[in-house]
């Protein structure tokens, strides 16, 4: 029996539509109807970024304020699937996407309703999709599966290939010697293999083990150490927005001294850190570690992990 599926997305480069595409095309292959819904904020979030506006974002992002949206519609009141295509802003969904999960009207769309998360992001996804799972809950919507396509290259180099692609809109090689910023190429088109399996649960209308066959093919990646690096760093971003709180007249010059913190945390403090736990915790930890990296793979959803 033909599905009926709404595609949402907010994208600036065109990669989150890019993904969604992908990993749509089996499932519309497999002759269901396919609505596509673009999220669209009031205020116009520019791309390519300059870096003072970027860093703006931080405040309403770690505290996933929503901003007002243009008006849009569905062609239905319901759906058999729901696919939501999002970025993560400062370990957090990006402000368009967390708005529109907390817009009356969509909240109303996706209750009950069986949900696919899918995103594109540098490699740091976890607390952002925390933070979705929570609104979605809220929402009353059925989160089955979630995906994560990810930059594969390591954290410090992928820290400076992602500002150069922000700053110029340009996905090459950062002077020539850089690798490309973003997820490759290969892993957008390599979406569709997500969307394979998925028609095979579509079909039948029971998503009890979707997840885990995605986590097998590699959909939601969780790497110890950003997992670690993460988790700290979350709590950091919080403690900053709470300053700019307390002083907002003062907050671009508390967002000029985040900015540098990051760079100083991210390239000279978290490689300390992480040989410390390596040496000093990490070995006598091992079965609290898995259970974490276990539950964030999942689409479970619990207050206190």
């Amino acid at each position: 029996m033909k599905k009926r599926i709404l595609a949402v997305y907010f994208s600036q480069s065109g990669q989150t539509k890019t993904i969604v595409d992908n990993f749509i095309k089996p499932i519309a292959a497999d002759g269901n109807d396919v609505e596509y819904l673009q999220i669209k904020p009031v205020h116009q979030f520019p791309f390519p970024w300059t870096i003072p506006v970027f860093f703006d974002t931080v405040p309403e992002s770690v505290e996933v304020i929503p901003t007002p949206l243009q008006p849009w519609k569905t062609d239905f009141e319901k759906y058999d699937l729901v696919v939501l295509g999002w970025q993560p802003w400062n370990l957090s969904p990006s402000i368009p996407f967390s708005s529109i999960l907390q817009d009356e009207k969509f909240k109303s769309l996706i209750k009950d309703t069986p949900v696919i998360t899918i995103s594109g992001c540098r490699n740091m996804w976890i607390n952002a999709q925390e933070k979705n799972k929570k609104l979605l809950k809220a929402a009353g919507a059925m989160l089955v599966g979630n995906i994560a396509l990810v930059d594969r290259h390591p954290n410090h180099l992928s820290y400076f290939t992602i500002f150069h692609w922000l700053g110029t809109g340009r996905k090459d090689r950062k002077w020539g010697v850089f690798p490309r910023p973003g997820v490759s190429e290969k892993d957008i088109s390599g979406a569709s293999k997500f969307g394979d399996v998925t028609k095979e649960y579509l079909r039948e209308g029971k998503w009890d083990g979707l997840q885990q066959d995605l986590v097998k093919m590699g959909a939601a990646p969780v790497k110890y150490s950003l997992m670690f690096i993460e988790k700290k760093a979350g709590k950091i971003f919080q403690k900053w927005v709470d300053i700019i709180n307390k002083f907002p007249q003062k907050r671009k010059n508390i967002l000029v001294a985040y900015k540098y913190y990051l760079a100083v945390a991210l390239l000279v403090a978290s490689p300390v850190i992480l040989a410390v736990d390596f040496v000093l915790f990490r070995p006598f930890s091992q079965r609290k570690i898995k259970r974490q990296m276990e539950y964030y793979r999942s689409v479970d959803f619990r207050e206190i992990i």
